[in-house]
């Protein structure tokens, strides 16, 4: 194996784990505002790539004004799913929570296929298609920007959690929902604010890969599938350790693709999450048995 080619394969691994860390990442946002799995955060963002590319295409507007459009229509979708899916039934069990979220994604998978149609859709290069070569291995500019624009996502997310109040507070409601409470914090305001950030974040990655895969009206749901197991690798309710999953989910699917066969990459994503139930159900990175960071 020549080092051109582990070069290829390491950038590949990388641009496809920083998707799969951002959809892992908005999961885990959720996960520590209602304690349930979102399975409808692989449809935010299937939904930034295709409404993106439908405003795009009915419109005509600047690429960047597109973008703003499209992240915020996620971001009032998850707004929506909230008030309207997960509020009414707020109290019942973990289990119910996540049969709703399953059914939320459907709703939105059937909702893009009937408006929006079946055939993929696609974004221009945010700089370009030329591609760049590096020691004899070859990528993409837009390559640069997912990863660019995932590491200012976390730093940003960072920043937000450790900065201000309103992050402090949904660290709060992750850790102890009843202590915060009863500290004055408006619980039911930072889960909806929970939905509007992971919707966001799903958005945003969905945006910034479709000029290099395209998206279609089922995408979301492969994607929601490999940042859960993102997500379980790194710890689930781990906002960084879901990046970390999701960069580790994206180099064993890339090397193993490479090194084994194509069709390894989507069997990848699945014996990691099968390898950390069983051997660390918690993941690389949790700190305690009830503690989620």
């Amino acid at each position: 194996m020549s080092t051109a080619n582990l070069l290829q394969f390491l950038f590949s691994g990388l641009v496809v784990g920083a998707i799969y860390g951002l959809v892992a990442l908005g999961l885990n946002i959720i996960f520590n505002a209602t304690g349930a799995v979102n399975f409808a955060q692989g449809e935010f963002a299937m939904l930034g790539g295709m409404l993106g590319a439908s405003i795009l295409s009915a419109t005509g507007l600047p690429l960047p004004l597109v973008v703003v459009l499209a992240v915020a229509a996620v971001t009032v979708i998850g707004v929506l799913m909230e008030r309207l899916a997960i509020r009414p039934v707020r109290h019942a069990d973990v289990l119910n929570l996540i049969i709703v979220t399953i059914g939320a994604s459907i709703l939105l998978k059937g909702g893009v296929m009937v408006t929006l149609g079946k055939n993929a859709a696609g974004l221009p290069a945010f700089s370009g298609e030329r591609p760049i070569r590096v020691f004899g291995a070859t990528f993409v500019p837009q390559a640069l920007w997912i990863v660019g624009v995932a590491c200012a996502i976390v730093l940003l997310l960072h920043l937000f959690f450790e900065r201000t109040l309103l992050g402090k507070a949904m660290r709060a409601v992750a850790l102890d929902r009843e202590a915060a409470r009863l500290m004055g914090i408006d619980v039911r305001r930072i889960v909806m604010l929970s939905f509007a950030l992971g919707a966001a974040v799903g958005a945003i990655g969905g945006i910034i890969i479709t000029p290099v895969t395209l998206t279609i009206y089922d995408a979301g749901t492969m994607l929601g599938l490999k940042g859960f197991a993102a997500a379980v690798t790194g710890g689930l309710g781990n906002t960084l350790g879901g990046i970390a999953g999701g960069l580790a989910l994206g180099l064993l699917e890339a090397f193993g693709g490479g090194l084994i066969g194509s069709e390894f990459k989507d069997v990848a994503a699945f014996l990691l999450l099968l390898l950390f139930l069983f051997v660390r159900p918690r993941g690389l990175f949790a700190r305690g048995e009830s503690e989620r960071v």
